[in-house]
């Protein structure tokens, strides 16, 4: 049994964690590093691999609309090992599944190294989603229930801070692989396989997760007094859905992340390809040397991600101490900020210098709700349907951004693909200003979210 939550304190938070909760709380994070890290060496390679696989340009509104259902697909694997790991993360253990969940994804993004067609790319990416979206309610549901309460908000809001680190690793990577494309350590246009090769090492966190992450108390007692749910990998959602409460909570929690995953995954998730487009027209408008212009777009584009998730940092730091004022006040100023600002981004962005600063204010907008989601989401459950009802309203966001981003290649495609003679780039900024109307969703919903702060866990009520 894992050592029991401290009391409440006056103290700041940090000094009323264990040696143990530290333990747990730098193992969770690490499994969401490195599950962001996975997810953003997707969103820089995935060009490059289209590009060799289809043997199409970047420019290609083929290549364009591929790439969309590619990460439709990862969403959907996403989606689905969320809702399957979530569930049995309740009746076997947060720490057991989350050990699995590391293996599986680590696993298929190695894997993806070996693609040889598009086919079997998307297949990798959709079994490399599975492991994907068992983490984060996992994740989550472990420090909630471990940690004492006077340190929950500061310890889950740090889990999603310390995510963008993750995502800044991937852009050095790129960077790094980059440069030895350029230095022709490794064959040119190869640098995606290496890529995904990086994003096999957390398979080593399994040897310290195994030997040494216990189940929270809280969830032991449970299990140690038979009160967990019984039956099939079905049953959390029985339960979940006979109660009023907890079936309300988990309409509102799942509207809520939807929103935020969608405005991600099917939105923010493009500006790359648009940085393709637009920074190739700008060296080539600026007279820079054929030979010259992918490297510095691969550049201008590096750059300008990692200001993206230096933003990111810095809203998901603003909206965990706004949320100490109330969520539904913290949610509004995210969803709001990144209706707003991402609608500004796709319209103007059109060359690095101004992409640095635009993505910096639309990563610390559109990423600021996913500290919400850490904070959140647990607050909505009790302990023996913590984490089916937190992977719930979590990935059934990647189905929603799965369908988000169909809609989207539709739209790039198909409705707008005709602006593509005028300006390439016209149907991708088109395309995700229309999407941007997703974050309104958000803003609606809050009046019926219930307001947790300064509440203890449900089952403590």
């Amino acid at each position: 049994m894992s050592t029991p939550s401290l009391p409440d304190s006056t103290a700041p938070w940090y000094k009323q964690l264990t040696g143990y909760h530290w333990f747990v709380l730098i193992v969770a994070s690490a499994a969401w590093f490195f599950d962001c890290l996975d997810q953003r060496l997707f969103s820089l390679a995935r060009v490059p691999a289209l590009m060799e696989l289809m043997k199409l340009p970047s420019s290609s509104p083929d290549l364009q609309a591929f790439g969309k259902i590619v990460t439709a697909c990862f969403l959907i694997g996403w989606g689905i090992g969320g809702l399957i790991f979530g569930a049995l993360g309740d009746k076997y253990g947060r720490a057991k599944m989350l050990t699995l969940t590391i293996l599986i994804y680590s696993a298929f993004t190695g894997l993806s190294y070996f693609s040889r067609s598009q086919l079997d790319f998307t297949i990798f990416r959709f079994l490399t989603g599975v492991g994907v979206g068992g983490v984060f309610g996992l994740a989550v549901a472990l420090i909630a229930e471990t940690v004492p309460s006077g340190a929950r908000v500061q310890c889950l809001g740090l889990l999603q801070i310390l995510s963008t680190i993750g995502n800044l690793a991937a852009g050095f990577a790129k960077i790094g692989i980059d440069s030895l494309e350029a230095n022709h350590t490794i064959t040119a246009g190869s640098g995606w396989r290496w890529m995904f090769l990086i994003g096999a090492a957390p398979a080593l966190m399994i040897i310290f997760t195994r030997k040494y992450l216990k189940e929270p108390a809280t969830w032991q007692h449970l299990k140690d007094t038979n009160q967990l749910p019984k039956g099939s990998i079905f049953s959390p959602y029985a339960s979940l859905l006979a109660n009023a409460r907890w079936r309300k909570n988990l309409f509102v929690g799942a509207v809520i992340a939807s929103t935020g995953v969608i405005g991600l995954w099917a939105i923010g998730e493009y500006a790359v390809d648009l940085q393709k487009v637009v920074f190739r027209q700008h060296f080539e408008n600026a007279g820079v040397a054929a030979d010259q212009i992918a490297g510095k777009v691969n550049d201008s584009i590096s750059w300008a991600y990692l200001c993206n998730m230096a933003g990111a940092a810095v809203g998901m730091t603003l909206f965990t101490n706004v949320a100490k004022l109330g969520r539904r006040l913290a949610f509004f100023l995210g969803f709001s900020g990144a209706l707003i600002i991402t609608f500004l981004v796709y319209w103007k962005m059109s060359d690095p210098v101004a992409a640095r600063w635009m993505m910096f204010f639309m990563g610390a907008a559109q990423l600021s709700v996913f500290a919400g989601f850490a904070i959140y989401l647990p607050e909505l459950f009790p302990s023996k349907l913590r984490s089916t009802g937190t992977s719930f309203c979590y990935n059934l966001g990647r189905f929603a951004a799965a369908g988000g981003s169909f809609f989207s290649a539709t739209l790039t495609s198909g409705i707008y693909g005709k602006f593509a003679a005028q300006d390439p780039a016209l149907p991708l900024r088109y395309a995700a200003m229309t999407m941007c109307a997703i974050f309104l969703m958000g803003i609606c919903i809050l009046p019926f979210a219930p307001e947790t702060k300064g509440q203890p866990l449900p089952e403590d009520d």
